[in-house]
């Protein structure tokens, strides 16, 4: 594997779990296809171990991880990535988040049953749009497809655009309805909260990997609230970046509601405007926080939901300091650390934390030459900070404190 593995971004491939029949591959990044022999060693190795009493869920080499899943004895998915030294945990994440992803976009009878192998290629195309949006990992700008808890914006007007939504979507006779500032969630009704977390992530994602369109009506299934059942998933585009969606069944039609869109919004345009100039800031101009901060990634295990921003403090300096797209990458990389490794959480495979530990950890911090990292778990929150060089390295368990402070102190946001 190493001449396709080195300098890759990461392979995925589904293949029938009876007889090993490539179904798709998917990859990203400049990397080779991997050629038939390759992939039919991989599923081979996986069918060898199940034969003989074995379960293989992943192995790793020099510079790459693999991990294999068979879901409803039905198809395999096996992904490949560059070995970050993470638990599997995340990658083990990845293909629950690809299969639901499919489930969401094609059913899960039809994936579970195949009649038509052939046809069955050309269908599951549907989801290819979203499953490479989950593979893109080092590419997305939201760290939700990682923490299994939605992206949020937080904005000062929060209960004027919940009294917004709450109108518009009684009038879409549906208790499903969400408004979204450039892919994040910025308020949302009780019962589009009450959906598990993996239908949060995954409508987010899908909402961000459409292309912009002033409505949309799109047949979905909910993989765990209704996996057979179709549903209709309906969008408005407000203005650029804002779109209200709501769930619906067979009625209303996308033409009545696309006449409402107007009445009931219009009144909202200011609030929204403001809510639109906070990205890519993502938090209220109001709370400030401490100017070593670069970065930080801030998740609510209970509520699935998280805040995070690489736009803290206006800096040039900073900016040449640690670039924003490095920024992304380092938490990233250090919320996989982390998580597996020192915390647990709801991500499957973690909930225990690590066995090799006789306490429960609480913090733990990392010092490089170009940056400084803090993690913080008050359960329910976890926060991760990513600091410049230059803070006192005793400094930043009681600065991460303050800033876990700010943003769940008296409930000012529903973090």
């Amino acid at each position: 594997m190493r001449e396709y593995c080195l300098q890759m971004a990461a392979y995925l491939l589904c293949l029938s779990a009876g007889g090993g029949i490539p179904i798709f591959s998917r990859s990203h990044g400049d990397v080779k296809a991997l050629p038939f022999p390759v992939i039919g060693s991989l599923n081979a190795v996986h069918m060898f171990a199940a034969n003989h009493g074995a379960s293989l869920k992943s192995t790793t080499t020099s510079d790459a991880k693999i991990v294999w899943r068979d879901f409803h004895d039905s198809l395999s998915l096996i992904v490949i990535m560059g070995n970050d030294q993470a638990d599997d945990c995340h990658l083990h994440r990845l293909l629950e988040n690809v299969w639901s992803a499919m489930v969401l976009l094609f059913g899960q009878d039809d994936l579970t049953s195949i009649k038509n192998l052939e046809r069955f290629k050309r269908d599951v195309k549907v989801c290819f749009q979203l499953v490479d949006r989950l593979l893109e990992q080092s590419a997305l700008t939201t760290f939700s497809d990682l923490t299994q808890a939605v992206d949020m914006v937080l904005t000062p007007d929060t209960a004027s655009l919940q009294n917004f939504l709450d109108a518009f979507v009684e009038a879409a006779d549906s208790p499903y309805g969400c408004l979204t500032v450039c892919g994040r969630v910025a308020v949302a009704t009780a019962s589009w909260w009450n959906l598990s977390a993996t239908e949060l992530v995954l409508l987010s994602l899908l909402l961000s990997c459409l292309p912009p369109c002033s409505s949309r009506d799109v047949p979905i299934y909910l993989p765990h609230g209704s996996p057979s059942v179709p549903h209709r998933l309906l969008t408005f585009q407000l203005m650029r970046g804002v779109e209200v969606c709501v769930i619906c069944g067979p009625t209303p039609s996308l033409t009545y509601l696309q006449k409402e869109v107007t009445r009931f919004w219009k009144p909202a345009g200011e609030v929204l405007r403001t809510a639109h100039s906070l990205v890519p800031r993502n938090f209220p101009l109001s709370v400030q926080l401490d100017h070593n901060i670069l970065g930080f990634l801030l998740v609510n295990n209970e509520t699935s939901r998280c805040l995070n921003s690489v736009f803290v403090n206006n800096s040039t300096e900073k900016e040449e300091l640690v670039s924003i797209p490095r920024r992304r990458q380092i938490l990233r990389s250090f919320y996989k650390k982390v998580i597996g490794t020192y915390f647990s959480s709801p991500v499957e495979g973690s909930e225990a934390g690590p066995s090799e530990f006789s306490h429960t950890a609480s913090d733990t911090y990392i010092v490089c030459e170009g940056h400084k990292c803090y993690a913080l778990s008050s359960p329910p929150y976890q926060l991760f900070v990513l600091y410049t060089p230059h803070i006192p390295t005793f400094a930043m368990r009681s600065i991460t404190n303050k800033t876990l402070n700010a943003f769940t102190k008296d409930k000012t946001f529903l973090i």
